[in-house]
């Protein structure tokens, strides 16, 4: 059976997650579903990532297996023409090997969270993103967010239902940089633990605001304790925006789940 990678993009505001679940529509039934209607048999959908409820994605990766050899290009435009009326596209489709997992290989997956600044409510931007009324200070908030680069602990933003086998994680990068009214929090890890970068945007944004100290978040690490943490970012602003595969799989590279 051909396999084929997809870079996909979608507004999460209306579904209850990337995973195919019961109480309501997800992400994954809607690709299966189209899928199926190109191949004309079942299909399964493996994501990088399992987005949570109302997180957006700008490239995630997932592949699919069809009975019917077809271009990878023709794969990607059936599957856009049956998602209709959906807001999810899929943006590339590339042959790939048998071998290749969208989960398991993986080495990486990169967020972008989104906090619009100011007193006015959002019109364009509503349900895509976290508008915070009072002044933030993303400098400071740049600078406490550095002591979370690294493998640490990470138990103080670990959502209590998180699955995961650990806690310790490697974060290999994040960065808070304003740009007018908005401000972009940007990180990458191989993996994440659930709801991990809502909860350090959340923690951090306690910092920008002024009501703790940037070591503060060096000490709620330590202290590994979830009762320690601070508002949870809602999902609006939350975009997974790459997954990065090893050199080996070339062309799952270029497009570059916290299972959020």
């Amino acid at each position: 059976m051909p396999r084929y990678r997809l870079v996909i993009e979608y507004d999460g505001t209306a579904y209850s997650g990337w995973q195919r679940q019961d109480n309501g529509p997800s992400i994954q039934n809607a690709l299966e579903e189209a899928a199926a209607a190109l191949d004309e048999a079942p299909v399964l959908v493996i994501g990088a990532g399992r987005t949570d409820a109302g997180v957006h994605a700008t490239g995630q990766v997932a592949h699919i297996d069809l009975v019917k050899p077809i271009r990878a290009a023709k794969v990607r435009d059936a599957i856009n023409a049956h998602l209709r009326p959906h807001p999810i596209a899929v943006l590339e489709a590339f042959d790939a090997p048998p071998e290749f997992h969208a989960r398991f290989d993986a080495t990486a997956r990169s967020y972008l969270y989104r906090i619009v600044n100011r007193r006015a409510d959002l019109a364009l931007d509503r349900g895509r993103a976290w508008r915070v009324s009072v002044p933030l200070d993303a400098a400071i908030m740049h600078q406490a967010a550095q002591v979370l680069i690294g493998r640490h602990d990470f138990t103080t933003f670990r959502d209590s239902n998180c699955q995961a086998d650990t806690p310790i994680k490697t974060l290999t990068s994040i960065s808070v940089e304003r740009i007018g009214e908005e401000i972009a929090v940007r990180t990458s890890a191989r993996s994440f633990l659930h709801r991990q970068v809502r909860s350090m945007v959340g923690s951090l944004m306690e910092v920008g605001r002024g009501r703790e100290r940037p070591e503060w978040i060096g000490e709620i690490l330590a202290a590994a304790d979830r009762t320690r943490c601070g508002p949870v970012a809602p999902a609006d602003g939350l975009y997974l925006t790459s997954v990065s595969y090893a050199p080996l799989n070339k062309t799952a590279g270029q497009a570059m789940g916290e299972a959020e």
